[in-house]
């Protein structure tokens, strides 16, 4: 028969790990999101000289890995003196991070775009503005959600390498209780579920979009 010492204490302490692993990864979507909004918007309308310098900063964040910025970041910020939580190192960290990769998700939908269809526009009349929010916008949002939605997800795991700054978020909570209880695939299992339970309704929500928009089409 199936025993455990689990109560009903330590699922709530999973749950709590569950929500700062949810706030991490919030901050640092809706962060690297707006700032790989922007960057994408200047990689597209600029040579690829000009955009050399941002080039090279964002192949920075996507070529090292998230454990060491995260530890280098800590470590700088004390330095420094800044005095920044390590849960406000870590989100400024996974945006950045974010930001790097959701910058050519941008870029990239933005140039798949038809240049036949902006011409078109603008010699409606239409200004830059008018063109980016009424015509490249909605169209590269459909190329680009896709990919925004495994970056989302790809956010939400890696996110789970803030615990070597001492956040107990969901992966911490569930080493805490491994070594207490002497359980691990009991917790690891419920661990594992609980992951799922944060993924599938954003994996849902993008295949939900998805098909809507191809209705309407």
């Amino acid at each position: 028969m199936f025993e455990t010492a689990l109560t009903l204490n330590d699922l709530v302490f999973l749950a709590k790990g569950a929500g700062v692993t949810l706030a991490i990864t919030f901050f640092a979507v809706i962060g690297g999101t707006v700032l790989g909004l922007t960057f994408g918007v200047v990689r597209s309308h600029i040579s690829p000289w000009m955009a050399l310098p941002l080039t090279f900063v964002l192949d920075i964040f996507r070529s090292v890995p998230l454990l060491i910025q995260l530890i280098l970041a800590n470590a700088f910020q004390a330095i420094a003196g800044l005095q920044l939580s390590p849960f406000v190192t870590s989100c400024v960290v996974l945006a950045l991070y974010t930001s790097a990769y959701c910058t050519e998700i941008v870029r990239g939908a933005i140039d798949a775009v038809p240049t036949v269809t902006r011409r078109a526009a603008r010699s409606l009349g239409l200004t830059w503005g008018q063109d980016m929010t009424q015509v490249v916008f909605p169209m590269a949002l459909r190329v680009a959600l896709p990919s925004w939605i495994g970056l989302t997800l790809s956010v939400l795991k890696d996110s789970a390498l803030v615990l070597w700054l001492g956040i107990i978020e969901l992966l911490r909570s569930s080493q805490i209780l491994v070594t207490r209880l002497q359980e691990p695939m009991t917790i690891l299992l419920i661990t594992g579920a609980i992951y799922f339970a944060l993924s599938f309704p954003i994996a849902r929500l993008g295949g939900r979009l998805e098909k809507r928009w191809q209705e309407n089409d």
